[in-house]
């Protein structure tokens, strides 16, 4: 089939590396307009931009999926599919109606289970134990469509919504591939979504990043790891925002109250509501990350001191 691709980050690398490889004819990217980045605030092109640039394919960049001019030069593509990875805008009905067979998403959750902009950030958050990926139809609705398939991914105890989002790009891509394959010969079938199960899953933000350490370790923990990479866990130690790498719930470690620090010779412990967590890396504004124990000693923590 003919494709024009529509992702952003990196996460939609791995789709755009089997799309290649198959059978299938990609025509074109689609991808958000560059954007300022690092300290001269440069324009830089996406991910998924850069890729179509070193390989010689065209790559459109619409402020907005209605703009009129990007829709004429869809309809001049006549792509028979537009596979989406993570592609970060709305795309209208006048847009989906253009391709023979729509737009296919892939979705890094099992719809309908955390419908929205962070659904691997939300599972972890939750306390999932198991999550995946589907590909299903692109409509009106907030990833309503119907589903054409999934696959499934245990969430281990360490891991982090970088980690898992990983794995479920690299196992994503080869589903989006299968169901691609099976558009075309005529096999495949879409789902409606179950009406039961429903949960949603909005951007997370920096507010919701910051540590309560009024929470249970088992919360602090996955709160932590939900938030790394992105958009980055944090808690403040004299007025001063400190960025926390995941941290370690100690079962019977020593009684502290929450956020209060204890820094031993090989390790440093946060109170919780419950029992204490190691904490692992740390990272102070404008600083390296660094060990625990070497901040803490540079800082020379003070009996009692907390974290906010």
């Amino acid at each position: 089939m003919r494709l024009v691709f529509a992702g952003t980050p990196e996460v939609a690398l791995p789709s755009l590396d089997a799309i290649a490889a198959s059978g299938h004819e990609l025509i074109a990217v689609v991808t958000r307009p560059d954007a300022p980045a690092g300290r001269g605030r440069h324009l830089v092109r996406s991910p998924a931009g850069a890729w179509a640039d070193e390989r010689g394919i065209e790559v459109l960049t619409p402020e907005k999926p209605r703009d009129p001019e990007f829709q004429q030069r869809l309809r001049d593509l006549a792509p028979d599919c537009v596979p989406v990875v993570a592609y970060g805008a709305l795309v209208p009905p006048s847009a989906l109606e253009i391709p023979k067979f729509g737009w296919i998403n892939l979705h890094f959750s099992l719809l309908p289970a955390w419908r929205g902009a962070a659904p691997v950030q939300h599972a972890v958050l939750h306390g999932d134990e198991v999550t995946g990926a589907s590909v299903f139809e692109l409509e009106a609705g907030l990833d309503t469509g119907p589903v054409y398939g999934t696959v499934t991914d245990q969430i281990r105890f360490n891991d982090t919504s970088g980690d898992l989002l990983g794995r479920l790009a690299h196992e994503g891509a080869g589903l989006l591939v299968a169901v691609l394959d099976a558009i075309e010969s005529g096999t495949a079938r879409a789902h409606p979504q179950p009406r039961d199960g429903i949960s949603l899953a909005p951007k997370v933000t920096t507010d919701d990043a910051r540590i309560r350490w009024s929470d249970p370790a088992f919360a602090v923990d996955r709160r932590i790891r939900a938030c790394t990479p992105a958009p980055g866990a944090w808690t403040t130690l004299r007025g001063e925002r400190l960025k926390l790498a995941p941290v370690r719930p100690i079962a019977n470690g020593p009684h502290l109250e929450p956020g209060e620090l204890r820094v031993e010779r090989t390790q440093v412990l946060a109170g919780t509501a419950t029992t204490p967590v190691q904490l692992g890396e740390v990272r102070a504004a404008g600083k390296k990350p660094m060990a625990a124990t070497d901040w803490a000693r540079g800082m020379r923590i003070e009996a009692g001191e907390k974290l906010a």
